[in-house]
């Protein structure tokens, strides 16, 4: 059978190639709605990156990052610290306090500061910290400290990076009931703070730290963050935080006076802007204000690789990597770290097994050279050199045991003077200079060799011991101190590689070399005697003999000779000068003098010496000085060749052949002048071709007059500010490299990165008494405008938190710029802006004026405002936040002020009023202001009368009443009180306190004054007369407008005639006592009532147990009954035959 196959499908036909015209279907708005809307949200994400372009003022060598582990007690901040250290470090530290500085890599480092849950130091991290790791109980949830750090961040500038970490997850013991927990809390977090902040999670501890996992991916997400855009406050101030603190005063003033004021060392990275390098002007939250009396950089002590490879390249040294260079990871002198811990001025060492003092006892591992020097010291507990023989102070030297009578003209009277020792091996000493200065040394007491008879009876020999018997070994430095005792016994060490034994070869042959630089007696140099020539206050005699030295050789022999201690040997130096000296030629030195004592000699010798030889015209840019002298040669010592001219005129002596210095004519100045303007012309043109992009082109005034609008696109514009940011930064940079070191510092200050020590003087006692390292030391620098105090407006409200509202001259602390400070804020807001009206309390749910008497700041800067800054406090501590609009000395803050009177004469529209003024003088200061009664009549006042002093007159627009009360609505002004009291926490530090707070604290009640007590208000009944209308009046009136008068009623009434009549006494006695007999009879009938209710209560209660045992026993009845009948039942029914058959 032949199969059938189904038809197969048609086949697409193809798409024919496009012939390149553009389709118009392909790109036309499918939506245009939706169209409108992806481009406005493109512009928004546009748009939202721009900000102001701020100068970026971070340095090549920035300075560590730093982070702040913020959260409060027990939520595991410590166990953090640690993991962290441990993670960078590879270090443990068993008590962390104070900032920690690691490496995280190749070019960045972080410093760790644990914030103490106090609010003064909660309030100074956030002022300074860059990452904030926020951590939060995830069993417990958010907690009042971490929600007062987050509003202090809002409030002072919140960084751009703020992370929480939660912890204590390991207390969850469902998964469903975990996860719930983290989406709650990450979306309050995200409330707090913004949609997709970052939140980490860390679970139970392990061996006393994080697991590794989770904490090597918080490292890693800390290590790799970019800079934050930098805060306004700290990229204008510049500011450190403290990591080393060191008492320097001196111990005798401490121990005449316990109280007096210290000399501090702070140590500390710098940050911000530079630091000025004299009078700088600092403030210390906690402390107060100081002047920087000195600032030194010290080295970086925990440099980073890219530094240490920048310094080994400088240095041409290449870094060599050793067993111990973990210890360079982490920098952290206030926490306990391997045994060692700083603490204020003293520094603790702790070991593992103790120490011991005894010298003999026996030591697992060999002391070292300090822990053998500790030991001693401390073991001994003597003199230095004391003995239980004696007293030894030097080696090999006579024991002394008790102190001879000194005998006279013994010892040392005078000044000690520096004499060179010759070595061992007896080298021979050669001449030196010293830089162009004679030195002055004698000759003859130097050769005097030592004589042990002119010591005194202590250090005095005995005559057969021989001088030479043991030499004194001196240290080349202070590095060769350690190996000192052991240069007889051992030679010079090998060293591990070739870069130490270079850098240690400058220590080879220190004296040789000493003798080479700085000799007794100087040869005679030309340069000297430039020197003495040029100096006016010396005749040619004078001059002559300081350049031959010949002064000052008696000079040192006359100091000499009063020496009796020489500890030196002779030299050769003498029988050399001599040698030298053969070489000058023998001039006759009075005629020398004789004819150079004429100015004439003297100006032309002088225009000799200073001459140039300007006839050379080499155009070389880089050799040629800026003062248009020539190079002179590489023979030129600096000093200019010396022209012997006695020699040139008498030809004498071996020098006649010296070449004169021509004296340079007109042409070759005038041919200087064109060279050098040459050269300031290419100068010029250089600078102007490398800031073509800079401030000095056409465009760039363009620019800033605004002539050239249009020049920039929409994009564009934003770019060309950071580019003249970042151009002008360029320029500073390149002027400040071609300065050195200290120039720079004088001119730019201390740089941010560098560490630098900080002294400051008249410190409180109580500073260091109190001293604690887990509380951060802040060091702020202070602008010449925050030095000055007034009066400042700020826009405040209350926060919605605090339950309180804020009343006027109540204290706050503030906090504001660096400072924290009490003061006493008048709140006010704008009366249709003509005025600031006074605000007796804050509004409930909406800013208001506020003005404070406090340090002048910026404007725009945040502040945050605190009633008490006690731990104790229960609630929300933060009571309002704010910025600061505008800093003035004159305040225009009115009060309403409501005057009465009451008017005592009428006469007409004018009135007499009393009680509203105390004196013709006030009344003169409110002439023709407008009054008003209390009906609404309105008035003005007019003149003070005579006689009654306080007495006015007034006019009205109507007739007033002698019972209306008039009163003036004034405005008076109000000043704030000049209050400031600075917050020194770190000495002791007492608030102002309200008068409720004061009489609460001793016991005491409010005073009751007469005029603030309520009292019963009289009131008297008015009687109105009634109103007569007289008889001609009244007939002439309308009619719906008279008077109608009903007579009286001569009969009674229905009404009258069933009114009830009182009878006499008798009936009210009789209606009394009926009255009281029912009243008996009801209260006997109630208390019947409540008996037999009690009665019925306890016969239900009985009745109801009754009924329930019956019917237990009817049950349990019942169920016997069907036990024992239905067995009965059961076997009738099986013996039985009247059944139906059952199937099978």
């Amino acid at each position: 059978m032949e199969q059938l196959h189904k038809p197969h499908r048609k086949s697409k036909e193809k798409k024919q190639q496009s012939s390149g015209e553009r389709n118009p279907k392909a790109f036309a708005f499918a939506r245009p709605g939706k169209l409108q809307r992806t481009a406005a949200r493109s512009s928004d994400i546009k748009e939202r990156r721009f900000h102001v372009p701020l100068v970026d003022r971070l340095p090549d060598e920035a300075p560590p990052r730093l982070v702040a582990l913020v959260g409060p007690p027990g939520v595991g901040k410590t166990t953090l610290l640690k993991s962290l250290i441990r993670r960078y470090a590879k270090e443990t530290i068993a008590d962390p306090q104070g900032p920690i500085t690691v490496i995280t890599s190749k070019k960045q480092r972080l410093t760790f500061v644990e914030c103490p849950n106090e609010l003064e130091a909660m309030v100074d991290i956030a002022k300074v910290a860059d990452i904030v790791l926020l951590l939060i109980d995830g069993n417990f949830g958010f907690e009042m400290e971490t929600m007062e750090f987050l509003n202090i961040l809002a409030a002072t500038g919140m960084p751009g990076n703020v992370f929480g970490v939660l912890t204590h997850l390991d207390l969850f013991r469902k998964p469903q009931a975990l996860k719930e927990a983290k989406k709650r809390l990450k979306k309050r977090l995200w409330t707090e703070l913004y949609q997709g902040a970052h939140l980490f999670y860390l679970s139970g501890v392990m061996n006393g730290r994080y697991p590794d996992r989770e904490i090597h991916n918080l490292s890693r997400f800390l290590s790799v963050m970019k800079n934050p855009r930098p805060l306004v406050w700290r990229n204008a101030h510049p500011y450190t935080i403290i990591d080393s603190f060191r008492d320097i005063t001196h111990p005798t003033k401490i121990e005449a006076d316990p109280k007096c004021d210290r000399s501090i060392v702070l140590s500390g990275y710098l940050r911000g802007t530079n630091f000025a390098a004299q009078d700088q002007r600092v403030h210390i939250p906690g402390l107060g204000d100081f002047t920087v009396a000195n600032m030194e950089v010290q080295p970086d002590p925990c440099p980073t690789p890219a530094m240490e490879q920048a310094l080994a390249k400088i240095t041409g040294k290449t870094g060599r990597r050793r067993l111990d260079e973990k210890e360079k990871r982490l920098h952290a002198p206030m926490s306990d770290r391997s045994g060692l811990k700083i603490d204020g001025d003293a520094i603790w060492i702790t070991k593992e097994k103790g120490f011991t003092f005894d010298k003999d006892a026996e030591d697992d591992g060999e002391r070292g050279e300090g822990e053998e020097m500790i030991i001693g010291l401390q073991g001994e507990r003597r003199l230095l050199g004391q003995t239980d023989e004696g007293l030894q102070l030097f080696q090999g030297g006579e024991t002394i045991k008790d102190v001879p009578v000194e005998e006279e003209n013994t010892g040392r009277k005078t000044q000690r003077k520096a004499r060179v020792a010759e070595r061992e091996g007896g080298d021979d000493d050669e001449d030196m200079d010293d830089e162009g200065f004679v030195s002055g040394s004698g000759e003859e007491d130097s050769e005097d060799e030592f004589d042990e008879g002119k010591l005194g009876s202590m250090f005095r020999k005995d005559a057969d011991k021989d001088n030479d018997e043991e030499d004194i070994a001196f240290a080349d430095s202070d590095s060769d101190l350690g190996s000192m005792s052991e240069l007889d016994e051992e030679e010079e060490e090998d060293y591990d590689s070739d870069e130490e034994a270079a850098a240690l070869r400058w220590k080879e042959d220190l004296t040789g070399k000493a003798f080479k630089m700085h000799g007794r007696k100087r040869s005679y140099h030309t340069g000297d005697l430039a020197r003495f020539m040029y100096d006016t206050s010396l005749t040619p005699e004078e001059a002559l003999k300081r350049w031959r030295g010949d002064e000052e050789e008696e000079k040192e022999e006359n100091i000499e000779d009063e020496e009796d201690d020489d500890f030196f040997k002779k030299t050769s130096q003498e029988t050399e000068d001599l040698v030298e000296d053969r070489y000058i030629p023998d001039y006759d030195y009075q005629d020398l003098a004789t004819k150079w004592a004429a100015e004439e000699q003297m100006e032309a010798l002088r225009r000799k010496f200073t001459a140039a030889d300007m006839s050379r015209g080499r155009d070389d840019e880089d050799g040629e000085s800026w003062n248009g002298a020539s190079d002179g040669g590489e023979d030129s010592d600096g000093d200019g060749e010396f022209e012997d001219l006695e020699a040139a005129e008498e030809g004498e002596g071996p020098k006649t052949k010296a070449k004169a210095v021509e004296q340079p004519t007109a042409d070759d100045i005038e041919a200087e002048r064109e060279k050098n303007a040459r050269r300031k012309e290419e100068l010029r043109q250089r600078f102007e071709e490398e800031d073509r992009d800079g401030f000095l082109n056409d465009k760039a005034n363009a620019r800033r007059e605004g002539g050239d609008v249009q020049e920039f696109g929409e994009d564009d514009w934003y770019d060309a500010q950071k580019a003249m940011i970042q151009t002008q930064l360029d320029i500073n940079k390149e002027a400040y490299a071609e300065l050195d070191e200290r120039q720079r510092s004088a001119v730019e200050g201390f740089r941010a990165g560098q560490y630098a020590k900080l002294v400051l003087e008249k410190v409180p006692a109580e500073f260091v008494a109190r001293f604690d390292a887990r509380l951060p030391i802040i060091v702020g620098g202070l602008t010449p405008t925050e030095d000055r105090w007034g009066f400042v407006q700020v826009r405040i409200k209350r926060h919605r938190w605090h339950r309180k509202i804020l009343k006027t001259n109540d204290p706050l602390i503030f906090s504001l710029g660096w400072r924290r400070f009490q003061s006493m804020p008048i709140y006010s807001i704008s009366d249709s802006r003509t005025r600031n009206r006074m605000l007796k309390y804050t509004p409930e749910h909406m800013h208001c004026f506020g003005t404070i008497y406090a340090p002048l700041i910026a404007p725009n800067s945040g502040f945050v405002c605190f009633n008490s800054m006690a731990g104790g406090n229960a609630g929300f501590r933060i009571a309002a936040t704010g910025t600061v609009l505008s800093v003035d000395e004159s305040t225009e803050i009115v009060k309403k002020l409501k005057l009465t009177g009451t008017p005592y004469k009428i006469f007409k529209n004018t009135a007499f009023i009393k009680d509203m003024f105390n004196s013709s003088l006030e009344i003169a200061k409110f002439e023709g202001a407008a009054i008003k009664t209390v009906s609404g009549v309105r008035g003005q006042i007019k003149r003070a009368l005579s006689k009654p002093d306080g007495h006015f007159r007034a006019t009205f627009e109507d007739k007033i009443l002698v019972s209306d009360i008039v009163f003036l609505r004034a405005w008076y002004p109000i000043k704030p009180r000049r209050f400031c009291n600075p917050v020194t926490n770190l000495i002791g530090w007492q608030p102002m306190r309200l008068t409720g707070e004061v009489r609460r604290d001793q016991g005491l009640t409010a005073p009751q004054q007469k005029n603030s007590q309520y009292r019963t208000i009289e009131r008297e009944d008015r009687h109105f007369n009634a109103l007569k209308v007289p008889r001609a009046l009244a007939a002439n009136l309308p009619f719906k407008s008279q008077i109608v008068q009903t007579k009286p009623q001569k009969k009674q009434t229905y009404m009258q005639k069933r009114a009830v009549v009182a009878g006499g006494s008798e009936e009210k006695k009789a209606r009394a006592l009926m009255q009281q007999l029912l009243t008996v009879r009801n209260d006997a009938a109630a208390k019947r009532r409540a008996k037999k209710e009690e009665t019925r209560t306890a016969f239900k209660k009985k009745m109801a147990d009754n009924a329930a045992k019956k019917e237990a026993r009817e049950k349990r009845e019942t169920k016997e009954f069907w036990r024992k009948n239905g067995r009965k039942r059961a076997a009738g029914d099986e013996g039985g035959s009247g059944g139906k058959r059952s199937r099978n």
